[in-house]
């Protein structure tokens, strides 16, 4: 019996064996056969391997605890590396939220609200999250309005840039507030509203 053209592609890392069992490696009597351009049905074995060698592909088990288990006739080394780059883009997509903290007292000066709102604008700018809260020191929790009032200041001198995504609320002695970057569409909507009172 001939080589299969695919036989240089049979021996596989020890990490794609544990995924798919295939070709030889399937010890089955018989099995269910799909794929294109092939005759799908349950095979002997030894017909599925002369299936997949005669269209030079691989035969490939998907459903190794179905009766009889299901395998199909593919281009191996193509179908791993389409699923990895499969998980790569869906990796890519979910990309992790960063979530930075600014913190306040509720009588902060305006040269250190100054200092931290550049560093809130920067964290915003670089696609973070700004999770701002102020702490309220023993009896320094009277001044709770004051504190609301600056971080409802905070998200005014940012509204070019973040929305406010949690308003202002107290949790133990602390008063949090999150705003998250502005999403594409909304910058454009707000770029093209203030050219539009320009021009008016």
């Amino acid at each position: 019996m001939q080589n299969r053209p695919y036989n240089n592609n049979n021996r596989r890392n020890s990490k794609d064996k544990e995924e798919h069992r295939i070709n030889e490696a399937i010890r089955e009597r018989e099995v269910r056969l799909t794929g294109d351009n092939v005759p799908n049905g349950v095979f002997p074995i030894a017909k599925a391997l002369s299936i997949a060698e005669k269209e030079g592909l691989d035969l490939v088990e998907i459903a190794p605890n179905a009766k009889p288990p299901v395998c199909r006739v593919i281009d191996y080394q193509k179908f791993v590396y389409e699923q990895k780059k499969r998980e790569k883009e869906q990796r890519a997509k979910a990309t992790k939220v960063v979530i930075k903290e600014v913190r306040f007292g509720p009588q902060t000066d305006d040269h250190d609200y100054n200092f931290k709102l550049k560093h809130a604008r920067s964290f915003i700018e670089d696609g973070a999250k700004v999770r701002t809260y102020v702490f309220f020191r023993g009896r320094s929790i009277v001044f709770k309005d004051q504190g609301e009032e600056l971080l409802l200041r905070l998200a005014t001198d940012l509204k070019d840039v973040a929305q406010v995504e949690s308003m202002p609320s107290m949790e133990g002695k602390r008063m949090y507030m999150i705003l998250a970057p502005l999403r594409a569409g909304s910058k454009k909507n707000k770029s093209e509203n203030k050219q539009t009172g320009e021009e008016s």
